[in-house]
């Protein structure tokens, strides 16, 4: 995790650096910024470069002004960075944005303990020890759709009422406190799939980014080709797109300027393989004389899939000069869990 934090005053910036080497083991990479000073970088400038390059953001100093930094640059509880603010004397650490998905309430804990500080957890469902289906997903690395869902599951449990659990993949220990496999009819329910047929507005998905994409493709084809034939593809089989973890293909695809543009448009990682690693691929695929003659292989989409990490789960599929496949990673999820309530500093008031 990258930390971006800034000071407004000479004991907020003795803070900052006593927490720099202290938060490293704990896998967080901090940098400080003084925002007072001759020398003193801009308050709003830092926040707008830091919103967009940090995962979260600190500011040591009065949340007044971290408010007004931040207020430009929100956009959503499932994208916006952690953000913190600690008083100048390290006496209080304020998880203000992005509590749950960005992970703001668990540093707050983290850097509150290394400063010998009061955590502030304001969520709602942490104040009453309730599980965070917001924070679940972000720490396994899954996705939420529909947005909107996340409040109706959230508000059902604040109001003691049952919230349905499902799962297509295996998960161990029970379900936290306030969760059913049998909801009476209507009620929200969280479902863990990477199915891409919603189940209503009141079906929360936590989809695990865990599918491999296998590409072939011919020579020169466009970005947008890929796109509609992935858009089809996908919805043929009823599969989320926000599940895709990689793409896979071979590696004469290498300078596959379309291909290239398609992974970089989606923030998905490209992996390459030679003609022979994916001759060696374990498993029986669709094979195509044309496709041996021009490449060395007799199949690229589904060997490429499976060679990503994963068992062959959608077969392959060509349109208009792109070939698909999908191979689904094993899915390894924490178990659910209710939230830690934060620990309070003794003699500390609770309000």
């Amino acid at each position: 995790m990258k930390l971006a934090a800034i000071a407004f005053t000479a004991r907020g910036l003795r803070l900052g650096e006593g927490l720099i080497g202290r938060l490293e083991p704990l896998g967080v990479q901090m940098s400080l910024c003084a925002g007072f000073g001759e020398r003193s970088c801009s308050a709003a400038q830092w926040t707008e470069q830091a919103f967009a390059q940090a995962d979260a953001l600190l500011y040591l100093g009065a949340a007044g002004i971290a408010v007004r930094c931040i207020a430009p640059f929100l956009k959503s509880k499932l994208s916006d960075p952690a953000v913190l603010v600690m008083d100048e004397n390290g006496r209080y650490c304020i998880s203000l944005l992005s509590g749950h998905a960005g992970g703001a309430n668990r540093l707050a804990g983290q850097v509150a303990a290394l400063c010998g500080a009061e955590p502030v957890i304001t969520t709602a469902t942490d104040g009453r020890g309730l599980f965070a289906a917001d924070q679940w997903a972000a720490e396994n690395g899954c996705a939420l759709l529909p947005k909107g869902a996340i409040r109706l599951v959230s508000g059902a449990l604040l109001a003691g009422e049952a919230v349905g659990f499902s799962s297509d993949f295996p998960l161990e220990g029970p379900l936290p406190p306030g969760f059913t496999a049998s909801p009476p009819p209507g009620a929200p329910r969280v479902w863990v799939t990477c199915c891409g047929r919603g189940d209503g507005p009141a079906c929360l998905r936590v989809v695990p980014r865990a599918a491999l994409l296998g590409v072939g493709c011919r020579r020169g084809v466009s970005a947008q080709a890929i796109e509609q034939a992935l858009k089809d593809f996908l919805a043929l089989h009823q599969w989320e797109e926000a599940s895709l973890r990689e793409v896979c293909t071979i590696d004469v695809k290498r300078d596959e300027a379309g291909l290239l543009e398609f992974c970089r448009a989606r923030g998905l990682p490209l992996r390459f393989f030679s003609a022979a690693q994916l001759a060696g691929a374990p498993g029986s695929f669709h094979a195509s004389p044309f496709v041996q003659s021009a490449v060395g292989v007799d199949n690229v989409c589904e060997r490429s899939a499976v060679l990503g990490g994963g068992q062959l789960r959608l077969p392959k599929f060509c349109q208009n000069g792109v070939t698909l496949a999908l191979a689904l990673a094993p899915v390894r999820l924490t178990p659910p869990r209710p939230q830690a309530q934060p620990a309070r500093r003794p003699g500390a008031k609770v309000t």
